[in-house]
């Protein structure tokens, strides 16, 4: 068996994982490079493997930076089953069709650029007709119901409590190099106890490889509740000043959560009525995703549909929220001046909606600008969190007088300790671990402590590094592809 790390090693995005084993090649997820223009416009066109001989994808979730570039993938070739559960098959239909009309329109605007300099046009990296293209190949599983996906290898998906239909992967391998039963667990993305909407993260019973997302080794986040009551603080405060909050967020899983959040907080009297817009026609296709499928929802969060506060039965609609779809409905409210909550993507603030309403709103003292996920470095959401007084927004400079807020409470991800925690309870640790998504610090951080507390050897890949497994133990790694 090999694996070699084709993405999200020694950094949080462009998840890509290959294993080849009996002959076979099996990807885990096919996420899209997000960074530097020019270092992910390279590294997203050209993948480092020959997508036609990829034998199955499997998808451990909807997220762009693990789903993003498959349509890419079947555009060069790829002809396998993609495997995934129900909610992310439907996810996927949604937001990869986003997606390529994203890379359509910004194709669009850099091809003018380049007619005016006299240089050739290029294309879009895929289109919405790829990405339709690429939902023939898509088979969904349920969690918890083992399937052959191949000779000598079973796929059983468990919930990873990250966003819906999110769910990390258990590989069954009769490794026939090897000649013994081996056990690869993929981690995903691994979600927090006691977020709203889905359920708590299973932890599987064994594994003997684990790939390990290390996103916040080294650091933790408040306690669920804490976050909750500081949202309401600044909601309250921002309220009084009469300015607005906005709030860049991803349009799956994130903007759910928030309404989700600020419908309980209206119920209970805890903030004031006053309007809230989800400006995201993805966030708004992805809500009616959420709504049809109740089987993914935690315990609390069914009782609140059955229980109907206030008569309302939908958990991400009621009296005060609008999602906006249209283009008109969105540049009005940017002549709003009564306060409000715009909640609009993309999450990292980098193209979409939501750098209309930074660039209409920050040089106001009254706004607050809410950072609730995690910011990738070089992204504008990095500059806001590390305080940047001027930044750049579609080419112009602005002032930064808004209050920058930042809750880590509510990250979808498992934070050091609970990663830890997922680990150490399995029946039969793993012989061999390796983290990806994580940039270095992080990965360093949780690979000690791994190591440390639980007497796992560690490895933190870098891109496009391999390792042979032999029986249990790993050979020399080695720069693959």
């Amino acid at each position: 068996m090999q694996i070699t790390f084709c993405g999200a090693a020694q950094t949080v995005t462009g998840s890509q994982h290959l294993i080849e084993v009996n002959g076979l090649k099996i990807l885990l997820d096919c996420g899209l490079f997000q960074g530097k223009r020019s270092e992910s416009e390279e590294r997203n066109r050209n993948f480092p493997f020959d997508p036609k001989t990829i034998d199955v994808l499997v998808l451990s979730h909807a997220h762009t930076d693990h789903a993003g570039n498959i349509p890419n993938l079947v555009k060069r070739g790829f002809r396998g089953d993609i495997i995934c559960t129900h909610a992310t098959r439907d996810l996927c239909a949604v937001m990869l069709m986003d997606s390529g009309h994203i890379q359509e329109k910004d194709v669009e605007f850099v091809n003018k650029r380049r007619k005016k300099r006299g240089e050739p046009p290029i294309e879009p990296i895929y289109t919405k007709e790829d990405a339709a293209a690429s939902l023939d190949y898509f088979l969904s599983q349920p969690y918890n119901r083992p399937r052959v996906i191949a000779p000598g290898i079973k796929l059983t998906f468990i919930d990873a409590g990250h966003m819906l239909g999110s769910a990390s992967v258990i590989l069954d391998i009769d490794d026939k190099d090897a000649g013994r039963d081996v056990r690869l667990v993929f981690s995903g993305d691994i979600g927090r106890k006691g977020i709203p909407i889905i359920r708590d993260p299973q932890i599987p019973e064994f594994a003997d490889i684990l790939i390990l997302e290390s996103t916040y080794g080294g650091r933790t986040h408040d306690p669920y509740p804490d976050a909750e009551k500081e949202l309401e603080r600044i909601i309250v405060n921002t309220y009084r000043r009469g300015g607005k909050v906005i709030v860049p967020a991803f349009a799956v899983g994130r903007t759910q959560q928030l309404v989700y959040t600020l419908h309980q907080l209206a119920v209970k009297g805890d903030i004031p009525r006053l309007p809230i817009y989800v400006d995201s026609p993805l966030a708004a296709n992805t809500t009616d995703v959420f709504r049809s499928h109740p089987e993914c929802y935690d315990a609390e969060t069914r009782d609140f549909v059955m229980g109907g506060s206030s008569g309302n039965r939908d958990p991400f609609g009621f009296a005060d929220v609008h999602y906006t779809r249209s283009v008109e409905d969105s540049k009005q409210l940017n002549f709003m001046r009564e306060p409000a909550i715009i909640i609009s993507a993309s999450g990292m603030a980098e193209t979409g909606r939501i750098l209309h309403h930074l660039k209409n709103n920050i040089e106001d003292s009254r706004t607050t600008v809410l950072i609730v996920g995690w910011q990738a470095p070089d992204t504008l959401g990095r500059r806001f969190v590390d305080g940047e007084k001027i930044v750049s927004i579609f080419g112009e400079k602005y002032h930064n007088n808004a209050q920058v807020a930042v809750l880590n409470g509510f990250s979808g991800h498992a934070d050091h300790n609970e990663l830890i925690g997922w680990v150490e309870p399995m029946q039969r640790k793993p012989r061999r671990t390796f983290l990806v998504h994580g940039e270095l610090e992080a990965a360093n951080a949780l690979a000690g402590a791994l190591r440390q507390q639980l007497n796992l050897q560690v490895d933190i890949p870098s891109w496009k590094q391999s390792y042979d497994i032999r029986g249990l133990g790993v050979e020399q790694p080695r720069l693959g592809l």
